[in-house]
């Protein structure tokens, strides 16, 4: 079985409210993420493919280095035929540090989504990211309360 891997980056922001953003495709949403390009590492593509998608430059990004989300599955991608994949999907969690439109490159649309959980929105992926994230913020709330540092 081929084996994919994608990384992306999962952005919050705590001001007006805490919120998240999702970017959508005609069917569905997305986040902002895609496949690693040789001799990338799952970091450095997650913040090109974010820098990529929303315009948002990785100077105005503070990533949790104590967070990350990894999940394989199997999907069939047209791109690869009609056999299935197995793809890993590697996310981190970023705090926007200023408000900044964003320049969608792939995308239709976004929205800031309020932080409510549970959250009903991919079954598959963005669910149990979700999930984890709560649970994150469960265990870590100090990630919340405190802002994240500015950029110089």
């Amino acid at each position: 079985m081929r084996q994919v891997r994608a990384c992306g980056v999962i952005l919050f922001r705590k001001t007006p409210h805490l919120t998240y953003l999702l970017l959508k495709h005609r069917h569905r949403f997305d986040l902002p993420k895609g496949h690693l390009e040789e001799g990338e590492d799952d970091l450095q593509c997650a913040l090109r493919e974010m820098e990529e998608e929303t315009g948002i430059p990785r100077t105005d990004v503070v990533l949790d280095p104590t967070f990350w989300y990894s999940e394989t599955y199997h999907p069939i991608e047209a791109r690869f035929g009609p056999e299935p994949v197995e793809k890993t999907l590697m996310i981190y969690l970023g705090w926007l540090n200023r408000d900044r439109p964003l320049k969608l490159t792939e995308h239709v649309g976004y929205e800031w989504r309020l932080w409510t959980p549970p959250h009903h929105i991919q079954r598959y992926t963005i669910n149990p990211l979700l999930a984890k994230i709560e649970a994150h913020f469960a265990e870590h709330p100090e990630v919340l309360r405190v802002d994240p540092p500015s950029v110089s």
